[in-house]
């Protein structure tokens, strides 16, 4: 089934402009174009559309839309990857909302504030306790310092890397790569280099220690709330074994 631009943009909340927009720089093309020179959508345009607004949420311009949407060619694998991403946010959002709620209660009826209560949801050192017994106390007072100086521009790009990284090893591991190709071992330096941002971190020689990198990759597969961010425990054991090769490699 086709549907016109004008019916698009409306149930999706856009305009007509963007989507020519999204044409014009390749990542939404038409399914046809009738000979009045309207443009028609069929389904799997609308599929590519609901994928381009969900990355443009996470903050990606359009050059890095396009990149992702070229690499990672199962939808249902990639909007699976997304969803998990976005339950977790949702249930992020759920608690600050009832702690919300809760204070707005305490103060409408003079009731004593908890503390425990006001700040449920908000904590974004959820792994504090694994990264300072791992890594020590110094590792995570650094990168917890680097978070909290970004703006909030800064948090939703590198979420939205993160993101995009977890995505394509989680399609990586759906497509079986042997951890030691060299798609794979892309995938590897790509990881690196997105730790090698977060300071704290240990090093060696300029860059993450092996020990270090080896050490993560076995608590991706050990904690199933880091799993889940690859597709599981199948998805993290493929990420840890690639992560070993390179350190072994590389590092």
């Amino acid at each position: 089934m086709d549907h016109s631009i004008q019916d698009i943009a409306r149930l999706a909340g856009t305009t007509s402009r963007t989507l020519r927009h999204y044409g014009a720089e390749g990542l939404l093309s038409p399914s046809r174009i009738a000979a009045n020179g309207y443009r028609y959508y069929d389904d799997r345009a609308l599929v590519r559309l609901q994928r381009i607004l969900l990355l443009r949420d996470l903050g990606l311009g359009l050059p890095a839309i396009r990149a992702v949407l070229d690499r990672e060619t199962d939808e249902a694998a990639a909007l699976r990857t997304h969803l998990g991403w976005l339950e977790q946010e949702q249930q992020r959002l759920a608690r600050q909302i009832r702690s919300v709620h809760t204070t707005i209660t305490a103060l409408e009826r003079k009731d004593q504030l908890m503390a425990e209560a006001m700040f449920d949801g908000f904590d974004h050192t959820t792994h504090k306790e694994e990264v300072e017994q791992r890594w020590g106390a110094d590792a995570y007072a650094s990168g917890d310092s680097w978070w909290r100086g970004m703006t909030d521009s800064q948090r939703a790009q590198w979420q939205a890397t993160t993101a995009a990284l977890q995505a394509d090893w989680a399609d990586a591991a759906a497509r079986q790569l042997t951890p030691d190709s060299a798609e794979a071992q892309q995938l590897a330096e790509r990881h690196v280099q997105w730790l090698d941002a977060v300071p704290g971190i240990p090093r060696e020689n300029g860059h993450p220690a092996a020990a270090y990198l080896r050490g993560l990759g076995e608590m991706y597969v050990a904690d199933e709330r880091f799993a889940a961010h690859y597709g599981g425990q199948s998805g993290a054991g493929f990420v840890r074994d690639t992560l070993t090769v390179y350190a072994d490699r590389t590092l």
